[in-house]
């Protein structure tokens, strides 16, 4: 999704790249303190994670936009108004392990489809790269494991864009819960109930001009070029696929159920997970489903998310709203929320800067917490993890939690909407072998993710 900051931008040229006041006049530091940035995949949320991380953080330089499709027209857009700041202008390249190999680059942001997000993650690693990488981190639990194990091996900050960790509304959420106000935690229900439409097939077509349709695919099985897995101009339908993605719960749901585990204090793995659905809503034949009905066992409390694309009369936080201190959205009718039920009262808790609000009887609101959307405040996390050497608010171990809730549903729905019991500690199914074979994904050489 392309979100934009609204507050306190200053528009530098015609790419779209927002810088305040205080970065454009930064004073020069010295050389040592300089932060060299490369991107990885240039669509809108790319550039708009690059121009952010700028914006919000001095001395940081951007040496390399990378991406596969030629064509991209934000990109030269962007070349021209980052020459115009730092006074040089950023390379386009095609394959990323160019930047990789620049011993002067300092980190990479990488914000391809999901299933190069890990291959892309390791690779910058292993070149001694500090790594920012978009949401859901992950394609399947096995590169979760790959993941954490690589930030391990290669001592670099990684974050993780699940920016609700950065967020002031997450902590003090957290903090509520812990003080037992809400009384005891019984359940906790995600939603994740989105607008869309029915998917159309449509016939496989020659390759545009100007893309690199092996590289885009990646460690993914080789297929014929096709208009519904991917755009030349925007986003494309790569989430429809289970090879490129997990669907609407890999999306917009990975951000709600991951500010739902913070809150909750992070526990780690359900010990089960319970999913049902399909394609009910449009009936179409896309392959990740159009809604989904699940439900996680923790300790002590279940779980559960609605997720889909079918409900139109249910929209995300707006802009106004996401950017005042002050107002709060209609929980009800708010397509992304957390409710949390305890003995004594409930709490609502929202993303995109939808704060969050404690309610007893009659609609009484008894406490509450108001801030704004959290992409800056996890931006200034990234770099100043790197200058501070610290564990970012992202860290992959958190992270690596989060998206397998995305993949215990998913795998739970693709063997036959089965309850499946899950082991914490081995990370395997322990009553459906079928569920254990979906654990891991498949990879074609020389797109290989190796084992760590």
């Amino acid at each position: 999704m392309h979100r934009r900051n609204f507050i306190q931008q200053v528009s530098l040229g015609a790419a779209g790249i927002a810088l305040s006041p205080s970065s454009i006049n930064q004073q020069r530091k010295s050389a040592a303190d300089k932060i060299v940035l490369a991107l990885i995949g240039c669509g809108g949320r790319g550039v708009d994670v690059l121009s952010g991380i700028v914006r919000e953080n001095e001395n940081v330089e951007v040496k390399y936009l990378c991406d596969v499709n030629e064509t991209l027209a934000q990109v030269p857009k962007a070349i021209e108004a980052y020459k115009n700041k730092q006074g040089y202008a950023p390379v386009f390249i095609t394959d990323m392990r160019k930047a990789f190999d620049d011993k002067n680059v300092d980190a990479v942001v990488i914000a391809t489809p999901e299933h190069w997000h890990v291959l892309a993650s390791v690779w910058a690693l292993q070149s001694g790269k500090h790594v920012y990488v978009e949401k859901n981190p992950t394609l399947s639990i096995w590169e979760g494991q790959q993941l954490v194990r690589a930030v391990k091996k290669y001592g670099k900050i990684l974050q993780i864009g699940f920016q609700n960790r950065s967020a002031p509304y997450a902590f003090t959420a957290r903090d509520y819960i812990q003080s037992g106000k809400l009384g005891n935690i019984v359940h906790v229900k995600c939603y994740n109930m989105l607008p869309g439409s029915k998917w159309e097939a449509v016939p496989d077509t020659a390759v545009p001009k100007g893309l690199n349709w092996d590289a885009w695919q990646g460690p993914a099985k080789a297929v014929p070029y096709n208009p519904n897995r991917h755009s030349m101009t925007g986003r494309g339908g790569w989430l429809d696929f289970w090879a490129y993605g997990g669907g609407a719960l890999s999306d917009d749901a990975s951000h709600v159920m991951d500010l739902a585990r913070l809150a909750m204090g992070d526990p780690g793995h359900p010990k089960s997970v319970y999913c049902t659905g399909g394609n009910v809503g449009f009936h179409s034949k896309k392959e990740t489903p159009e809604f989904l009905n699940i439900t996680y066992q923790f300790d002590g409390f279940d779980m559960t998310c609605e997720s889909g694309n079918v409900t139109p009369y249910l929209q995300k936080i707006p802009g106004e709203i996401r950017f005042s201190k002050t107002e709060f959205p209609v929980w009800p009718q708010t397509s992304t929320r957390i409710e949390i039920y305890g003995t004594e009262r409930m709490m609502y808790l929202g993303r995109h800067g939808g704060g969050w609000q404690v309610m007893e009887k009659n609609g009484k609101v008894v406490d509450a917490h108001k801030d704004i959307f959290p992409d800056k405040f996890h931006q200034k996390d990234f770099i100043d993890s790197i200058r501070q050497n610290k564990q970012p608010n992202g860290d992959v171990t958190q992270g690596h939690l989060s998206a397998s809730l995305v993949h215990l549903a998913d795998i739970a729905y693709r063997v036959g909407n089965k309850q499946l019991e899950f082991d914490p500690q081995t990370e395997r199914f322990t009553n459906n072998e079928a569920a254990n074979q979906l654990l891991k994904g498949n990879y074609r050489a020389p797109y290989i993710l190796p084992t760590l």
